[in-house]
């Protein structure tokens, strides 16, 4: 119900004055009905977006203050994001693994990529190395054996999906390892380098 009140109060700042005019009851549940279908889901998404709560602790890029912090596991979204963090980036530094989880965010957040976290990161799976994060499409068994490293990226997961971390890579939405150099690095704005990975936007 609370996300219902913060979509309604969407519509209503974007109503004309002359439509907020006080309606019936039934008219009013038939009119906020019709304005909620009127709202694309990546709209809907961005309105409900865990990153925008206050509430969110600040973070410390440190594991013992990590380690303090509760593992609270959340649904299929945070599955998808820690999965991620865990096969990408569970040996990075922890600011390296809130960095990886902020290009992911960002990409749900573009009109370029898809709209979900997990459509995001299983874009492309199914075709051999053309995926966009590795470890869905190179035909390895994804099994996650080291329970501490999954603790500490499910709780990276929270916390970004809170907007704890604010932002540490300029809004990038692609990465590397410092290892390889992709041709796309070449044409691509470079905002960050964290930990092991740089960081990219489109120019």
């Amino acid at each position: 119900m609370r996300l219902l009140y913060v979509l309604l109060a969407a519509i209503t700042l974007a109503t004309p004055v002359a439509a907020q005019q006080p309606l019936a009851i039934s008219g009013a549940v038939a009119f906020e009905a019709k304005s909620l279908s009127a709202i694309d889901s990546r709209s809907a998404a961005h309105l409900l977006n865990p990153r925008a709560r206050r509430d969110a602790p600040k973070v410390q890029f440190d594991k013992a203050w990590l380690r303090t912090q509760p593992f609270i596991e959340g649904g299929a979204e945070w599955r998808c994001l820690a999965e991620a963090l865990y096969f990408e980036a569970r040996g990075e530094t922890i600011k390296g693994q809130f960095a990886v989880a902020e290009v992911i965010l960002n990409r749900v957040e573009s009109s370029s990529f898809p709209s979900t976290i997990c459509a995001v990161i299983n874009q492309g799976t199914g075709k051999r190395y053309q995926c966009q994060f590795t470890y869905t499409c190179d035909g390895r068994a994804e099994v996650i054996s080291e329970p501490l490293a999954w603790e500490m990226v499910g709780k990276v997961a929270r916390l970004s999906m809170a907007g704890a971390a604010g932002n540490l890579t300029d809004g990038a939405q692609f990465y590397h390892t410092q290892s390889v150099r992709p041709n796309w690095s070449r044409v691509f704005d470079h905002t960050a380098t964290i930990g092991y990975h740089k960081f990219y936007r489109r120019g």
